[in-house]
């Protein structure tokens, strides 16, 4: 197992590098230039401190310079720094990132409490009322776009009935606020976030551990273990579950790369202070460092998640251990 792991590692060098190329090459082509913002709304600004300004964020290189000048910095984990406020773009993004994990880990253990349940009950009520309503509930789900369901929960959970906050991850008293109070303080303003992030999931999870369970419960052991007398739980939680979750947590290990693109949408509509936002508003400055930094980390993430996803295979059918 650690030579496997440790051979995916090194697989994933160059994927890496690939990715880096082509993110570096997409977000020049993009129009409009860091720049714009200092010289073209301002009339006062010669041609000539334009192209100081290209110069001073090394703009006027050929673009295969500016790539090989950033990788240098990649390879020490150096980002460069922000063309906005001259600060360190690892030490923006450091500030970022916890937020964005925590509600992306927050929406996967909420997908799965939710969606497993769902597909294992639906497959075990085939064709009946709860199967159907389910199916129904989820697609339905699955098929609202996610800016138009965080509108309407902050409309009628944050507007309408004041049950939750609608902005940000803490109260503006929240500085007198004792440990525990903070804690329920933030975990309210999460608690709509979290669960736009993970609705979308749940279709998808407990439409696949539904056909998966639907399979399993129609193979011969099945038979078997129900012809030996075991206890209907036992059967369906010990014998089948488990068997059924093996491409499961492939479609989670999938996933990742959907939550960590979403959080643009949810944090950037609930000014939530994550990487999404900073991605956001990097994109809308042109702040090629920061948003070469937000999308490598998030595709560093993304693969990592990926090699938790076929890692985590042995755990749940110990024969792959062989």
């Amino acid at each position: 197992m650690i030579k496997y792991i440790f051979n995916r590692l090194i697989g994933l060098v160059p994927l890496l590098l690939g990715i880096t190329i082509i993110t570096f090459a997409v977000i020049h082509l993009a129009p409009g230039k860091p720049t714009d913002m200092e010289t073209q709304f301002n009339p006062k600004v010669s041609m000539e401190a334009r192209e100081r300004i290209a110069h001073l964020y090394g703009l006027d290189k050929p673009l295969h310079v500016q790539y090989a000048d950033w990788l240098k910095r990649f390879l020490r984990f150096d980002f460069g720094v922000s063309f906005v406020d001259s600060r360190p773009v690892i030490q923006k993004i450091g500030e970022r990132i916890p937020i964005t994990l925590g509600i992306n880990l927050a929406s996967i253990i909420l997908i799965l409490l939710i969606g497993v349940p769902i597909g294992v009950s639906s497959a075990v009520k085939e064709g009946g009322f709860y199967d159907r309503f389910m199916t129904v509930f989820v697609f339905v789900g699955f098929a609202i776009p996610t800016f138009w369901l965080s509108l309407i929960l902050m409309d009628l959970v944050g507007v309408r009935w004041g049950l939750l906050p609608i902005s940000g991850i803490k109260s503006l008293e929240f500085e007198r606020f004792g440990l525990f109070e903070k804690v329920i303080d933030v975990a309210r303003h999460l608690i709509l976030p979290v669960a736009v992030s993970a609705f979308g999931g749940l279709a998808g999870i407990s439409r696949y551990m539904r056909s998966n369970m639907v399979h399993v419960l129609k193979q011969d052991y099945i038979r078997t273990a129900r012809a030996k007398g075991l206890k209907e739980k036992a059967v369906i939680y010990k014998h089948a579950l488990r068997n059924a979750l093996l491409p499961v947590v492939t479609i989670l290990g999938l996933s990742v790369p959907g939550l960590i693109g979403g959080s643009v949408i949810f944090e950037s509509i609930f000014s939530i202070p994550g990487m999404g936002r900073l991605f956001y508003e990097s994109v809308m400055a042109r702040d090629y460092p920061v948003i070469m930094g937000v999308l490598v980390i998030g595709a560093m993430l993304t693969l990592l998640g990926n090699l938790l996803a076929d890692v985590s295979y042995a755990a749940v059918d110990p024969r792959i251990k062989l």
